[in-house]
């Protein structure tokens, strides 16, 4: 992907969606995209340590890739809160890259 190319997805937050324009690496990752652009209550609490798991995603689409790289201790976070299901991450060890283009992102509760 070329710098600066747009990437699109969707974001949604209680049954709402949002569609989302973002440049690669415009943002630290993306739960930092979703606070800027969302704004949802009590999302990030740990502010990205993928220590709290209330930045919790599910997401469908985009590259399969992006749910296979678990990074840090995401894995026991989401274990700590029964998320064991593939699609589920933390939108904090997430990066705004290709990997993320055409996906839905829902916002866990």
């Amino acid at each position: 992907m070329i710098a600066g190319e747009k990437i699109g997805f969707t974001v949604v937050e209680y049954g709402n969606s949002r569609k989302i324009e973002a440049c690669e690496n415009e943002y630290r990752n993306l739960m930092v995209l979703i606070n800027d652009q969302v704004y949802p209550e009590g999302f990030g609490e740990c502010g990205g340590q993928g220590r709290c798991a209330t930045c919790m995603v599910r997401i469908e689409g985009g590259d399969v890739s992006l749910l296979s790289e678990r990074h840090r201790n995401e894995e026991s976070t989401l274990g700590k809160k029964g998320a064991c299901s593939a699609n589920v991450r933390l939108s904090c060890q997430i990066l705004i890259n290709s990997l993320l283009n055409g996906a839905t992102v829902y916002i866990e509760e």
